[in-house]
């Protein structure tokens, strides 16, 4: 596909994106008319507080939260994938969700606690410590590898390491601890305040800024990491930025909303067999804004519109989703031929 004709097709994907924040704003436990939407977030109708309250302290949070946290994981994915020039890679290859995992782990299943605002905040900066502990391990080793399999089956191993530290200290604690880490990786869109978002975003938007530089190289990597080398291509700076773009994206989305599967792996596939291109100046804003659409309306299923229910986005990721995706790579047969 060329790429003036692909960016038309991507901007199809923009109303969607816009119909999506809109319902995900409109619809819940308590369902708010579109005219009331309007009315509360363009012209600042405080009539209805209740209303008001409801989509400025939680519901508009929520849906930035969603948006950000599935571009983030799309875009993760699609830089590891090339990278490894391997359809099963995903942002949680590296062992970063894992590591993320164990930090949250050692804070709870150890008792310390997690009741109240500080325990929230003190499971969110044990995941980032987590995260980043085995993201300057796997930057340590990258260093000294030559080639990106290996750096591939290092983070598979530091995530069996780390999910094997989690696997003994559940067997050691108690059903309370353990049953508050489980909530925990049920994942979730919802507990962000704006305070946090000053946070989470910008986070986000450096990781992709980071990815999209590599955007050049990524392409010379489908090709094959000799043929990039004969191109002048550093292939180890190029695989340390992505490395780094990955885990802050993913490390950063699994600090603040829990572990959320499936979008890292599936939604490069989707741009792929949507978008029927491998240039990575197409995927790349492809991946953005299906990831975004896709975690929005997993979402808005999790939420169980007009009942009180709520289902962990977690598991509606995978069980939405996968089905989705089987069908997909079914249609499309071959989905090695992407990668060179």
């Amino acid at each position: 596909m060329k790429i003036k004709p692909a960016y038309k097709k991507i901007l199809l994907i923009i109303p969607i994106l816009i119909v999506l924040i809109l319902l995900s704003i409109s619809l819940g436990s308590v369902n708010i008319s579109l005219a009331d939407v309007f009315s509360i977030i363009f012209q600042n109708n405080t009539d209805n507080e209740a209303f008001y309250n409801i989509i400025y302290s939680y519901r508009l949070p929520k849906s930035l939260t969603s948006i950000f946290a599935g571009a983030a994981l799309g875009f993760a994915g699609l830089q590891m994938q090339t990278l490894f020039r391997n359809p099963l890679a995903g942002p949680f290859v590296l062992g970063i969700s894992s590591g993320a995992s164990l930090g949250v782990a050692f804070l709870v299943l150890l008792g310390i606690g997690v009741n109240g605002t500080l325990a929230y905040w003190g499971m969110t900066i044990s995941s980032i410590i987590g995260s980043l502990s085995v993201l300057l391990l796997v930057v340590l080793v990258s260093i000294r590898l030559k080639d990106s399999m290996s750096l591939l089956l290092v983070g598979l191993m530091f995530g069996a390491f780390t999910s094997a530290i989690v696997s003994v200290m559940q067997y050691f604690s108690t059903a309370e601890d353990i049953q508050n880490f489980l909530f925990w990786t049920f994942g979730t869109t919802g507990n962000l305040s704006w305070s946090e978002l000053k946070i989470f975003i910008p986070t986000i938007l450096i990781g992709i800024a980071i990815g999209y530089w590599q955007a050049k190289p990524l392409n010379a990597l489908l090709m094959g990491e000799n043929y990039a080398q004969s191109m002048g291509l550093r292939i180890k700076n190029v695989r340390l930025f992505l490395v780094i773009s990955t885990s802050i994206l993913a490390g950063i989305v699994t600090a603040f909303c829990g572990p959320i599967a499936f979008l890292g792996l599936a939604v490069p596939h989707i741009s792929r067999i949507l978008f029927r291109s491998s240039n990575h100046f197409v995927l790349i804003p492809a991946t953005l804004l299906l990831g975004a659409c896709l975690l929005l309306i997993c979402d808005l299923i999790a939420q169980v519109p007009f009942s009180d229910l709520v289902l962990p986005i977690n598991a509606v990721t995978s069980l939405f989703g996968a089905p989705v995706v089987i069908w997909l790579i079914v249609r499309r047969k071959n989905m090695s031929r992407n990668f060179g």
